[in-house]
């Protein structure tokens, strides 16, 4: 959700608190807000607290996980699809991979939080390449 979507609607529960109920319409609204940010909090602490158990840079399918991306998607949101903290590529920490036991890695690129660019790179690909790459060589 947008943030200023939210903003918007907190002050328009404390208004209409206000106005409605007074002073306890204001509390019984500021109520509502501290347990929706909460909720927001426990939800990022309990996706954390799986990716911090997990290996760096593993995923257990990373075709499927590579399937379920989208552009947009939230550095949270694709934590809890991962599984697990992603693997630094570059020095600025906007690159980040995944690989899965049979070899396949996602790389993805992140602006602003937000998920912008990814490709799957196929573990038997690579072996292709490398072996066409060899017997050109020789």
């Amino acid at each position: 959700m947008n943030p200023w979507v939210g903003i918007g609607l907190a002050l328009l529960a404390l208004v209409g608190g206000g106005l409605l109920l007074g002073w306890q319409g204001v509390i019984f609204a500021t109520t509502g807000i501290v347990f929706w940010l909460l909720l927001q909090m426990s939800r990022l602490m309990r996706v954390m607290k799986q990716a911090g158990a997990a290996p760096i840079g593993s995923v257990a399918n990373a075709v499927m996980f590579h399937a379920k991306l989208q552009a947009g998607l939230k550095l949270v949101d694709l934590l809890a699809l991962a599984g697990s903290l992603g693997r630094k590529l570059d020095g600025e920490g906007k690159r980040y991979a995944w690989q899965d036991p049979q070899g396949d890695c996602v790389e993805l690129r992140l602006e602003k939080g937000k998920l912008v660019e990814w490709r799957l790179e196929r573990a038997a690909e690579s072996a292709t390449e490398a072996s066409a790459e060899a017997e050109a060589g020789s």
